[in-house]
């Protein structure tokens, strides 16, 4: 049964060889969702503004427009998706 090769050196002509891990990738859905101010927080849109718009009220809708901080309760998860930890 062969060994997995992680972070083993191999000898190739003389010179010697690291194999690393691959790369982390950035979550393709979080990357299109989130985008940062110029202090490094990170923007986010509002949800429940995309349909089912008739029973909700004008101020309602006018205050889902736009975007906000991501509150710092989620932050954890965001910079996992983003790979930013």
């Amino acid at each position: 049964m062969a060994r997995p090769v992680y972070a083993l050196p191999s000898v190739n002509n003389n010179n010697l060889i690291f194999k690393t891990m691959p790369k982390v990738k950035t979550n393709s859905g979080a990357k299109k969702r989130f985008s940062f101010t110029g202090t490094g927080k990170v923007k986010r849109r509002h949800a429940y503004h995309s349909h089912i718009l008739t029973k909700k009220t004008k101020k309602q809708k006018r205050n889902l427009v736009g975007t906000t901080i991501v509150d710092p309760a989620n932050m954890k998860q965001v910079r996992d998706l983003l790979c930013l930890r």
